[in-house]
């Protein structure tokens, strides 16, 4: 049976957050039914649970016992769990939990963006710590249902704009742009093509941002016909740099938004019969542990993901210890890193 919920009487309207009690008396079920909902417990019905949590953000709620202990735990969230990228983050995270007594919990959304809303009944159960989301971000209700349980939430190189409510780390990917474009112009390359990351994505906007404005002061114009949108694979680096180089005037340089997708341009080029960096120079992003070990090792921005995965692990325990962060988005540096993928162009 489907819970209806009558409006609140303007002589009701509480002064303060409500208590269980009175939360279960608004919503017309017993304190229980609220107990469940307001820990995560899963044998509450949809429409039962969509009412409560409405009631608690619209009121506000008041514990009447002291505040649970929060688990030892600090839940990790990616939105796809593979790759070095994610074990470059995992190692930040644990790095300093480890230093502070706490286990890691890593979960993965599986392209949901934003998180599922099962998801979050599970992390209400475990009470956590503090929960740090990679890239995906959270609708303001389930933001809300971990705010009304004091469980911090810290975004880390966060897809969209993060706002001012979630404290979120990041890195420096304009100046990234703009460092590997002067280096390719330095180098004297000018037909420079561009593999970008899905237009969602900050970073990728950003990196995009940053390398134009270097070839705006160089004033080379950006081709709009070498740049090919991305999705941060190496199977996309691969389609759009045989692409890209199949074209009539083929590009010089390849500037991949990151490494997956650089490691895609080296497999075109070896198709074609292309010899790295004598024939084509090649720049990535991130600077993976894979990134060295190419043939030949690649040039690339690095992108401190272990740092930042740090910085937010001891930001959001801060956080639940009561302590107000010094800045809410933190942006670390990025810098280029010259290896063998990118050689003067030769006339």
């Amino acid at each position: 049976m489907t819970t209806t919920r009558e409006p609140t009487p303007p002589d009701r309207t509480p002064s303060r957050p409500l208590t269980i009690a009175q939360i279960a008396e608004l919503a017309g079920v017993s304190p229980a039914t609220v107990s469940k909902v307001v820990n995560g417990r899963s044998e509450v019905a949809p429409e039962t649970r969509a009412l409560v949590e409405d009631l608690i953000r619209e009121h506000g709620y008041r514990r009447q016992k002291k505040r649970p202990t929060a688990a030892p735990l600090i839940e990790l969230v990616f939105n796809e769990l593979e790759g070095a990228y994610a074990m470059e983050v995992i190692k930040g995270v644990e790095q300093v939990a480890r230093e502070h007594g706490l286990a890691v919990v890593v979960s993965e959304l599986q392209d949901h963006h934003p998180p599922a809303s099962g998801w979050i009944e599970g992390v209400i159960g475990r009470r956590p710590y503090g929960v740090i989301v990679v890239f995906s971000g959270l609708t303001r209700a389930q933001h809300e249902q971990l705010r009304t349980r004091d469980i911090p939430v810290v975004l880390v190189d966060p897809t969209g704009d993060p706002g001012h409510e979630l404290p979120s780390v990041g890195a420096g990917n304009w100046s990234g742009g703009l460092s590997a474009a002067r280096h390719l112009l330095e180098l004297g390359h000018r037909r420079i093509a561009l593999i970008t990351g899905p237009p969602h994505a900050l970073s990728s906007r950003a990196r995009l941002d940053g390398f134009r404005a270097a070839m705006d002061a160089a004033g080379v114009p950006t081709d709009p016909e070498l740049v090919r949108q991305g999705d941060f694979s190496a199977e996309d680096g691969l389609a759009n740099a045989r692409s890209l180089l199949a074209l009539p005037r083929p590009p010089t340089a390849v500037f991949a938004f990151n490494d997956a997708q650089a490691m895609g341009v080296y497999q075109a080029a070896h198709e074609m019969g292309l010899r790295i960096p004598d024939e084509l120079s090649v720049v990535g992003f991130d600077d993976l542990p894979m990134a060295q070990w190419l043939i030949p090792a690649l040039t690339t921005v690095r992108q401190p993901l272990t740092e930042m995965a740090a910085a937010a692990t001891t930001m959001v325990i801060a956080i639940a210890r009561g302590e107000s962060p010094p800045q809410n988005r933190l942006e670390l540096t990025t810098g280029l890193v010259v290896r063998g993928s990118t050689a003067p162009l030769v006339a």
